[in-house]
């Protein structure tokens, strides 16, 4: 049995775990090329993250998914380097948008160099993830422009905010499809159609990948409040100092709502107040961990993470189907 990739995922067939690390190291090597620019500043800024390491999740889907066809097939790299292009490129996005000052363990790229360096950043390597996509076919850039579409659209609606009358735990989910769910169902997507596998195959990793998503974002909501060392190198209750809605406060605010106990009204008014303030925010991050809020949404998290697994019971058995099953338990490891 060997580890790779995020989580250490154990991958128990010599031949396939070797696919795996060359496949990743690959991709490695493309990210480091695609990021390079002839202005020096420009292969600085955009290698900033690269660098800076990452678990690479939508990269190892692709190498996994790619197991179900031909995994040595010309497009399955390219792809694997054109989702994590994304996925960086809306990590500089993010960052500006949420004013958060650290990414994995280093300077945001935004504190470094300012916002609107950061912006254009994101947007050069969103260009190389085109060029590099354009070498991939049509269909290709028809289904990342579709899985654009919705992760911009998610992150819309969730800075919108839900409308009058829409629950907004429903609401969240629905932006978390969006904003995590379609690139991660992309990377099963592309993995498994550049490989050559079945079309039923296709359809079905990527349902697995849209539920995984999700529940891979579920699990960093859980870790925000839960963890003493979050995994992303951000410090423990981040997006709740950042007022940023994660699960475990909104089922806070549902439960304070519906049966309006004074602990829970006082907690919502603390969590929405001024976490600025070390001590108050000490507190609120003291009360969530002890709140049923919180485990509430690590059963949202499972429930996901095994919807996810159900999807794969079509596939044929084989070391990249369990290897696939455990990433759900992985990522529900990761919520405790």
């Amino acid at each position: 049995m060997t580890v790779v990739g995020p989580f250490g995922l154990s991958v128990r067939d010599q031949a396939l775990e070797a696919d795996v690390q060359t496949g990743l190291a690959a991709v490695e090597a493309g990210l480091l090329d695609a990021t390079k620019s002839d202005v020096p500043f420009i292969t600085e800024a955009a290698q900033h993250l690269v660098l800076a390491g990452g678990k690479r999740f939508r990269p190892l889907l692709v190498m996994l998914a790619a197991q179900f066809g031909d995994p040595y097939a010309p497009g399955v790299v390219p792809s694997a380097v054109v989702v994590e292009l994304t996925h960086l490129a809306t990590l500089y996005h993010d960052d500006v948008m949420d004013e958060a000052d650290v990414r994995r363990g280093v300077d945001s790229a935004n504190t470094r160099w300012g916002n609107s360096i950061a912006v254009l950043t994101g947007d050069f390597l969103f260009a190389r993830a085109s060029h590099t996509l354009a070498d991939l076919g049509p269909e290709a850039v028809r289904i990342q422009s579709e899985a654009f579409e919705r992760l911009v659209t998610g992150q819309i609606l969730e800075t919108a905010g839900p409308t009058d009358g829409r629950d907004p735990v429903d609401h969240y989910l629905d932006v978390l499809g969006g904003k995590t769910g379609s690139l991660v169902a992309v990377s099963c997507r592309f993995g498994a159609m550049m490989s050559g596998a079945d079309d039923s195959v296709v359809d079905t990793l990527t349902q697995y990948g849209e539920r995984l998503g999700v529940a891979f974002q579920l699990a960093d909501d859980v870790l925000d409040i839960a963890s003493d060392s979050h995994e992303s190198g951000k410090t423990p209750g981040t997006d709740l100092r950042e007022g940023i809605p994660t699960l475990p406060v909104l089922h806070l605010r549902a439960a304070a709502a519906a049966h309006g106990r004074p602990e829970d009204v006082e907690l919502v008014a603390l969590v929405d107040g001024d976490l600025t303030d070390d001590d108050r925010h000490a507190e609120a991050l003291r009360r969530l961990r002890a709140h049923p809020a919180l485990e509430q949404a690590r059963r949202d998290t499972v429930r996901y993470a095994e919807e996810a697994r159900a999807m794969l019971a079509p596939l044929p058995d084989g070391y990249a189907k369990a290897a696939l099953a455990e990433m759900c338990d992985a990522v529900v490891h990761r919520a405790g």
